[in-house]
This record gives structure tokens, sequence and C-alpha cells, in this order.
């Protein structure tokens, strides 16, 4: 493999590259004269790591999976139970990567495990799908849901112009990349500020759904457990969209190397996070149900709008506001996550050289977080939701579940290895076989969607040869791919 040295020189005096081998520059490292070394600072407070994990899973996943869920389990009740075993399994995978983050005390997340515990190959098929599927289509889905909620209440009476929704979520899907380009310290308030409106949401329905229960509206959980019975093919769809509500908690570990003191932030950040989120989802899913029948849910194409209008009148018009400050607030803490994997996949080598360039002023991975606008721009305009859910839940779970894996294979392969925070190993076991076996039963519930994410995944490998092990290429083909990968 032929790779240019990564030094750190400062280019056209705006962008600074970092170093190889998932190191950052030594803060205390001395350099050459005329030299500097520019690293992405150590911000992330405990407050602030909690702000990305709950600012990025209460997104638009509680307001468009309760849907998917629903019309794949068939009642109220095993809905319900689905909703609650996502939310546990989700901190399952949490106490996972908990342990993983504080071992392996790189960014990255999903990559860096991959890449430490099964090498170079899987974990280059990991940020090739990363670049191409799964952060365009996840940022695509919550940026959609985006556009159609924060027009709500311009088209009370008709339906929303898809042309309209798609043109405004373009806008917001601008405005991220553009924040996420100028500042981490701003970014990063923005998202505790629109934490707190996700939050909000949350409440403005939980509550007047508790004061329902209280008044005995009950009718809708009669028989809750009668329907349509639960397929064998629709239960792991049910999964996938339960447990994209619940995507988010690995995030923290994308930026590793800026939460400060991570032995103690990481697992604490993760545990405070997804016990507020488990219990808000499933009191949500509750409140939707002591007003919406199951048949009015399955029609909605805005569950809390629909829920708010019957109970909250003219106050419902505030709902869909904060339902797109929430899905914005997603939008950005997955941004401000994933461009950091690019930035690490970069500095191994695995993604162009630009891409571990960061901003000498701003001290912003610029590069890895514009790449991501295109992409997930084609995505927009190629897509509909629920197919792009379905195309991207397909890598995600499949990587996740090996990332896991790793843990365990770790436990045995290096039992000496230092482990500030330890979980129980039937933990992972008990996760990673789940993941893997939503992967394997959603090839035969949606074949078309997740048989082409199967076929972009396989592209990797034939990729991984081409742009990273082949080392005899033409200069023309070496400039080529120096620019575009």
């Amino acid at each position: 493999m032929v790779r240019k040295p990564v030094v750190s020189t400062i280019s056209n005096g705006a962008y600074l590259q970092g170093s190889v081998n998932g190191r950052l520059p030594a803060p205390g490292g001395k350099e050459p004269p005329g030299q500097e070394k520019v690293v992405l600072k150590k911000k992330i407070t405990l407050l602030r790591g909690i702000s990305i994990i709950i600012g990025t899973i209460i997104g638009a996943g509680i307001f468009i999976s309760p849907k998917g869920v629903l019309q794949n389990t068939g009642s109220v009740g095993l809905s319900l139970v689905v909703w609650s075993v996502c939310g546990v399994l989700s901190l399952f995978g949490a106490l996972s990567y908990a342990e993983l983050g504080t071992s392996i005390k790189k960014s990255g997340g999903h990559y860096t495990y991959i890449l430490e515990v099964f090498g170079p190959l899987p974990a280059f098929v990991r940020v090739w799908v990363e670049l191409l599927i799964i952060r365009p289509a996840a940022t695509a889905v919550i940026s959609l849901a985006f556009g159609r909620y924060i027009l709500e209440p311009f088209f009370i009476h008709c339906e929303i112009p898809e042309l309209a929704i798609k043109l405004i979520t373009a806008v917001g899907i601008t405005v991220v990349m553009v924040l996420n380009s100028m500042s981490v310290s701003w970014s990063a308030r923005i998202q505790i500020f629109l934490t707190f409106c996700k939050l909000t949401a949350i409440l403005i329905i939980i509550v007047p759904g508790v004061m329902q229960l209280i008044k005995g509206q009950t009718q809708y959980f009669k028989d809750a457990f009668s329907g349509r019975d639960a397929s064998i093919m629709g239960l792991p769809l049910a999964f996938y969209y339960g447990m994209y509500a619940y995507a988010g908690w690995f995030y923290l570990n994308f930026v590793t190397e800026e939460v400060e003191n991570p032995e103690k932030t990481i697992p604490l950040a993760i545990c405070i996070s997804m016990t507020v989120v488990t219990v808000g989802y499933v009191l949500t899913n509750v409140a939707y149900f002591t007003t919406i029948s199951a048949e009015e849910l399955m029609l909605s194409n805005a569950v809390a709008v629909t829920f708010s209008e019957r109970l909250l009148g003219n106050f419902s018009l505030a709902v869909p506001i904060f339902v797109a400050l929430s899905c914005f607030g997603s939008m950005n803490g997955g941004v401000f996550a994933v461009s950091r994997l690019f930035y690490v996949a970069s500095r191994e080598g695995h993604l162009p050289e630009i891409l571990s360039m960061i901003h000498i002023r701003k001290h912003t991975p610029l590069p890895a977080v514009i790449v991501l606008h295109p992409l997930t721009m084609i995505m927009l305009f190629s897509g509909d939701l629920y197919s792009l859910l379905n195309f991207l839940s397909f890598a995600r779970w499949l990587f996740i579940g090996l990332a896991v894996a790793g843990l365990i294979y770790l436990r045995y392969k290096r039992p000496d290895m230092h482990r500030p925070f330890k979980v129980p190993l039937f933990i992972p076991a008990l996760f990673s076989f789940t993941c893997l076996f939503m992967v394997a039963l959603s090839l035969y519930s949606d074949p078309f969607s997740t048989g082409i994410g199967f076929i972009i995944t396989l592209t990797g490998i034939p990729a991984y040869y081409l742009f990273i092990i082949w080392d005899k290429k033409p200069k023309w083909f070496r400039r080529m791919s120096g620019r575009f990968l």
C-alpha cells in the first residue's frame, strides 16, 4: 500500500493535517520552526455529552417510527412491547460502547473498534458504507421529517407538496453543514438548546396523555394484543423502526478524543441519556394510544400533530415547530459526530488526506463536513422516507453488531487490556446476536431495499483492493483516486 506521509503542515494558510495511525498530535509536542499543530480540542463536557446523545436520539424517530412499528406488529400491545425491548437492547448496546470507548480512547466509533479488532478491510468497508449509504440516508430521513413538520402550520387544511418539503429540507441540511463547519463550541451550544426543545416536545405529548389515562381514556388499550397477527417477516422490520428511533446512543464514541475525562464522562452520559430516552419513548407511545386508535395512527403522516390537534386546541400549532427543532437537533448531532469518523478514517489512510485537515482558526474538520452535503442531497431527491429507513438500517446494524462482537473477542484476546468500565459478558453477546439476527431476517422481509444495501456493502471489498492495496496504479488513476477517494 502506498500512501503519502501525513505530517502537520499548514496548507493555504487555512488547514492543518492531523497525524496517522489513530493518534492526534500531542498537545505538548515540539514542532519544527515555522510549523504548528492543530488538534480537535477537548470541549465535550458531561452536559454536552448528554446533549449529543439525547439530542441525536430524540429526533424524527419517535414521530415517524410508531407507524412503522404498529404496521409490522399488528397490535397496540405488541407495538408497546417492541418499543420497550428496543429500549433495553439499545441500553445494552450503549453499555457495550461505553466499555469500548473507555478502553480504546480514539474517535471514530464503529470504524475505530472494527479496525482495532478485525483489521483494515472490514474497517474500510464500514467507512465506505457509512459514506455512501448510512450517513446520507440517515440525514435525509431526519431532514425530511424536519421539512414536513416545519411546513405543517402553513398547510393545515391541505396536503403539503412533496417538492416544498424537499426544498425546505435542502435548506435545513445546508444550514447544519455550515454550522458544523464554523464552530465546535457553537454547534455544541445549539445542541444543548435543541435538546431542551426535544424534551419539551416529548413532555407536551406525555403530560396530556397521562391526564387522559387519569380520566380513564383506556378504550384503545382494551384487547391490546388483538388484531392482525405479527409475522416472522414483519417483526424484524418492526425492530428496525424501533431501533432507528433509539439510534444515536453511539455518537458520543465518534468524538472520544474531544471528551473531557472520557473514562467517567462516556459511561455516565450514556446511562443518564438512555434512561431518559427509554422512559420518554414508552410513555409517548402510551400517550398516543390514549387519544388515537391504531387505525387512525396508521393513516397519519404526522402522529404528533394528529395527537395535539385532538387535545391541545390552538396550542397544537406549537407542536410541529418543537418537533421540527427536535429533528434539526438530530441532524446537527449526527453531522457533528460522523464528520469525526471521516476525519479518523482519513488519518488512517482509508479516505482522501484532505478529509483529515482541520481548519486552523475554527478547529473544525471542515472538509469532512462538506463531503456529506452532495451525497445527502442525492439521497434526499432519490428515495422515499420508509424505503430509506430499511436501506440504511441493514448496513448500520450489521456493523454495530460486529463492533460489539469485537468487544467479546477483545475480552479473550487481550484480557489484560485496561478497562475502566466493564459490562457483564451476556450484555454484548445478546446485543450482537440480536443485531445480526435482525439483519439476516430483514433480507427476507424486505429483499429489495436490504438487498441493495447488501450489494453496496459488498462493493467495499473490491474498492479496498483497488484504492488502498493496489500500489502500482497509473499516474492518472492516482490523481483521480486522490481527488475522489
